[in-house]
């Protein structure tokens, strides 16, 4: 087998700027022989799940998505999802669209494969039920990002024709998310992904990302869920072999891709398979334009160095005037503010002067600069090719998300005792870089749900995860409604105790928690009723 088969074949396929491509929900292949020719080649079963491998995310998805969150920011009107952020979405609106066609096109291509399985010859039991595993999983993931974001969908599991997909009304998410689980159950019992595999075939789905998949969907739910979300949580953690990166900030270079800490990530090559998402976060200076910016509400989410939240730490902790000194390190390796730096190829450091009208990328300075004073310093890429071109792999999952979710199902049944926070919390932090007792020590006061919610937001900021929690949380309405904001100033205009001003947002809880299913689709097939009030 080809050694970078999975990760760079029909690299061409998928050309959109934050999707590969727009298609309705009736898509149909037209780039292969007949159904019979085809799926008579051995071949055929790679080359197809790889092609579902092509549709699972990238890079742009992954990052942007926390522009829905009171994490980030998009400066650009009308592009990506800057709507969904500040509320002004619609029924036509063109992101809300992009994500049901390419998720439904993505699901397409899972069922192309599943239902055409067993008809191809030459393959093992082994190998056939590792290729049902991996398109049953990349077709679940597909399912779970739309019913998190529309409710009941149109649920099928088989290739319908034209005539059906204007006829399909909306499954009740239910049975859409006890379907799904029980499709992964089957995968993990029987096991039909292996626990890991070989150098030729890194970037492929294990059995442990399978659990961790149906973890998160569990998590989703929440409520009487939460029970069945430790077992799997546990298992992955005692038996998984995965341990937390060395360096957290490290852990997103391409020095360090596929480590002991990464369980899915989204495969990309220098040259062969790029994307350019770091043009979208980089200051002036390194050739970027700032279009998506960190929020002053993540950075104030960072504690300190001994454990405090900002708003709770003694003057001996947290000096206002020196904002930056004495934080959780993760904000330095997450996020670049004033004097904070990026290493360069030659391990010379960059630095970054982002206070307000400094030349180049100073706040106000020019339309390139950031909008909020601050930019993205995860996912640096300082092998990046000309026109900012990277190879660098985005993470789905790792496995402090693994500890994280164990963490919060405890604590929402009220089980997180000393014991499993110090199986979970604790090395996080610790890996991060703090030493004070009183950190990584075990809470004896204070609410444990927040403090593991803080954590959650602290350490995953910026890697896609923040949109689902807010809205399963059903916290969105305290975090989206009102102004947004970037760097202090201290001026007295256009700021808020001198912190900018930078997006006024709104979120409407008895309409915003589910997006609406879109008009043209609407347009085409009667029997897809809408989310109330749309």
């Amino acid at each position: 087998m080809n050694k970078h088969l999975l990760r760079y074949t029909i690299t061409t396929v998928i050309t959109c700027m934050l999707f590969a491509s727009c298609h309705d929900l009736d898509l149909t292949p037209h780039d292969r022989e007949t159904d019979t020719e085809y799926w008579n080649k051995p071949e055929s079963a790679l080359y197809s799940v790889n092609r579902c491998y092509q549709g699972l995310n990238n890079a742009d998805e992954v990052l942007y998505s926390d522009v829905m969150t009171d994490n980030a920011y998009t400066k650009v009107s009308n592009t990506h999802n800057q709507a969904i952020g500040n509320g002004t979405f619609s029924t036509a609106d063109n992101y809300v669209r992009s994500v049901w066609d390419y998720r439904y096109s993505g699901i397409h291509q899972c069922n192309q494969l599943l239902n055409n399985l067993d008809r191809i010859p030459g393959l093992s039991d082994e190998l056939r039920n590792r290729y049902r595993g991996e398109a049953t999983f990349i077709r679940a993931y597909h399912y779970f990002e739309l019913y998190s974001k529309f409710g009941d969908i149109p649920y099928f599991t088989k290739v319908i024709s034209i005539e059906e997909s204007r006829t399909l009304g909306r499954t009740a998410k239910s049975e859409v998310v006890n379907n799904l689980l029980g499709q992964l159950s089957t995968v993990i019992d029987n096991n039909y992904l292996p626990p890991s595999y070989d150098e030729q075939n890194t970037g492929r789905v294990t059995r442990w990302a399978a659990m961790g998949l149906k973890a998160r969907i569990l998590l989703f739910e929440g409520g009487e869920r939460y029970k069945e979300v430790t077992p799997l949580t546990n298992k992955i953690m005692s038996e998984g072999g995965f341990s937390l990166h060395g360096d957290y900030e490290q852990l997103f270079t391409i020095q360090h891709e596929n480590n002991t800490e990464v369980m899915l990530d989204v495969q990309y090559k220098p040259v062969d398979r790029e994307h350019q998402v770091q043009y979208h976060f980089l200051p002036p200076s390194l050739g970027g334009y700032s279009q998506l910016s960190p929020l002053q509400e993540l950075v104030d989410n960072y504690l300190t160095l001994d454990g405090y939240p900002i708003d709770e730490a003694p003057s001996s902790s947290y000096d206002p005037s020196n904002a930056f000194a004495n934080r959780d390190p993760r904000l330095e390796a997450t996020i670049i503010y004033p004097d904070n730096s990026y290493t360069l190829a030659n391990g010379s450091e960059h630095v970054v002067d982002s206070r307000p009208g400094v030349s180049p990328d100073g706040f106000g300075f020019s339309s390139d600069a950031s909008a909020t004073g601050y930019y993205i310093k995860k996912y640096w890429d300082n092998t990046y090719r000309s026109n900012l071109m990277s190879g660098l792999n985005i993470i789905l999952m790792r496995y402090a998300d693994i500890l994280l979710m164990h963490a919060e199902a405890l604590a929402e049944q009220g089980q997180l005792n000393e014991t499993e926070w110090n199986r979970t919390i604790r090395p996080i932090r610790a890996r991060a870089g703090f030493t004070d007792a009183r950190a990584l020590a075990y809470p004896t006061g204070g609410n444990l749900r927040d403090i593991v919610r803080r954590e959650r937001r602290s350490e995953l900021a910026l890697e896609g995860l923040r949109q689902k929690d807010i809205i399963r949380w059903r916290i969105a309405e305290q975090v989206l409604n009102g102004w947004t904001h970037g760097i202090y100033t201290g001026d007295a205009v256009g700021t808020d105790n001198g912190f900018v001003r930078v997006e006024n947002r709104k979120f409407d809880a008895s309409k915003h928690y589910l997006w609406p299913i879109p008009q043209n689709e609407r347009d085409l097939n009667s029997n897809l009723s809408q989310n109330s009030p749309w």
